[in-house]
């Protein structure tokens, strides 16, 4: 293995040094070609490919248990695929683009164009409920526009994050990308960095930390967090079809996704019909919780803490709780089964905050439009899911609402658009990856003007000594305009 080019937590000078090697490194090589972007994400697409088995044996340890399945699927597949679009498209988005010239510059040969140019080292903040996905799907954004990169991982995911550390020695030269390891403090010190561009990916109640730090550098932000993913059942939606979509959407990682649905909305006389259909189609999939490696296990001893209290102040407040799928008294395997709360009292956290985890809040409602209020009264969410066949409806939630993106009549699906943005809005986030627009993102959008071969200004009489011939011809274009 590779010298790594950090020490596992590192000081806030020894990250300082190193990032400024890595920008020095930048400022030389200039803006890189086309070939240097794809050998850097080929050789991400390598990484995952080589170590598909140890990176399944990782986040397993890491998380408890997770299949080999659901990683596969979440931490190496699913970048890949991101990686593999930008590839396949990065040259075109790399090109400069003409423009609307300057009237009347334009009639005598002046140009204009717009050009794409990296902006230099990308800081990246990770998570760690899909602690790879969460790095290597930005990086293809963050190489297509020729930056480097520096990645501070999750502490919650430590197995994965300190091999991470020497897996990208072995491939990358330490001033393309590198790795930082430690706790809480090393992050905070990471978010003082003055980085060209960050990314965070986690909650809001952090990042509105991030924010500050980085506003002492000026460091632009890319924010992706969360919310509660509201998921809409119209009344002309196919109930039994949309149970089964919305209970995939909770397989991966037993719901501890940032878009995995939140909180659904019901028609208020198909709610028990829709709680029936729900364990049905859970039990299904899943007829034992404890033990079973097919049901990923809560990341760790803090966040079940977590979820158990939320629930318990849904019991506390009267709210009626449904099970979906039973696990063994004590069993310690921190498998939890599918909770739904029925309409919970607004007061509680289940009610107000994202859950992230294997439960949900169910609501039943009887306007479309309550709903729709509902939704806007809250934080604008980074997901929003319908399902109906009545396309007024549709639309009316979709112009109605604002979200970081929409799947309809299914969920999380909006995700896997490679060539479309992902991010969120407000209190879901700022800034996307993935497609033209994630390159856009981590690229610095620079206005070119070319000068003409003749400068018409002298000839029709616009510069000083003004006349008042050419003030009335100002005044008139005012008038006009």
């Amino acid at each position: 293995m590779s010298t790594r080019a950090l020490p596992e937590s590192p000081s806030e000078a020894e990250m300082l040094a190193h990032l400024q090697r890595q920008r020095d490194a930048f400022i030389s090589a200039g803006a890189v070609d086309a070939a240097t972007r794809r050998d850097r994400m080929r050789r991400c697409i390598d990484l995952l490919q080589t170590h598909c088995d140890t990176i399944c044996d990782l986040i397993s340890a890491d998380f408890g248990e997770r299949h080999p399945a659901a990683t596969i699927m979440l931490d190496v597949q699913a970048p890949i695929t991101v990686l593999k679009h930008a590839l396949k498209h990065f040259e075109t988005w790399m090109r400069p683009q003409r423009r609307r010239g300057v009237f009347p510059f334009n009639l005598f040969g002046a140009q204009a164009e717009v050009r794409y140019q990296p902006k230099g080292v990308v800081g990246i903040l990770g998570t760690w409920n899909t602690p790879l996905f969460m790095i290597f799907a930005p990086l293809a954004s963050i190489f297509a526009a020729g930056n480097r990169a520096m990645v501070k991982p999750s502490d919650l995911s430590p197995r994965t994050s300190e091999w991470l550390a020497g897996a990208v020695a072995d491939y990358f030269d330490p001033l393309e990308l590198s790795v930082v390891t430690g706790g809480v403090e090393v992050a905070q010190a990471f978010t003082r960095m003055p980085f060209d561009h960050l990314l965070f990916i986690g909650s809001g109640t952090i990042a509105r930390s991030v924010m500050r730090e980085a506003a002492q550098n000026l460091v632009p932000l890319t924010l992706e967090l969360g919310g509660k993913s509201p998921t809409i059942i119209g009344r002309s939606a196919d109930l039994a079809h949309a149970v089964d979509r919305i209970a995939l959407g909770k397989v991966p990682n037993n719901g501890q996704i940032c878009v995995t649905p939140d909180t659904i909305y019901v028609p208020q006389e198909r709610m028990d019909d829709f709680v029936a259909e729900f364990k049905r189609s859970w039990t299904t999939m899943f007829p034992r919780i404890s033990g079973n490696p097919d049901v990923a296990t809560i990341a760790n001893e803090q966040h079940l803490q977590r979820l158990e209290a939320k629930l318990a102040a849904s019991r506390a407040a009267g709210d009626r709780i449904e099970s979906a799928g039973e696990a063994e008294p004590n069993a310690g395997d921190r498998r939890l089964p599918m909770r739904l709360v029925i309409n919970p009292s607004a007061e509680t956290s289940i009610a107000r905050e994202e859950i992230f985890g294997p439960a949900m809040a169910v609501i039943g409602y009887e306007r479309i439009e309550d709903v729709v209020a509902r939704i806007n009264a809250g934080g604008r969410p980074l997901a929003l899911y319908y399902f109906g066949k009545e396309a007024g409806e549709q639309e009316y939630v979709l112009s109605h609402t604002l979200s970081g993106g929409v799947t309809i009549n299914d969920v999380m699906l909006h995700v896997a658009l490679n060539d479309a943005p992902f991010g969120g809005v407000g209190a879901s986030g700022m800034g996307h990856y993935n497609g033209p627009e994630g390159f856009v993102e981590f690229s610095h959008v620079r206005s070119v003007y070319r000068a003409g071969w003749w400068d018409p200004r002298h000839a029709l009489g616009v510069t000083p000594p003004y006349t008042a011939k050419f003030l009335k011809m100002l005044k008139d274009n005012v008038r006009r305009s």
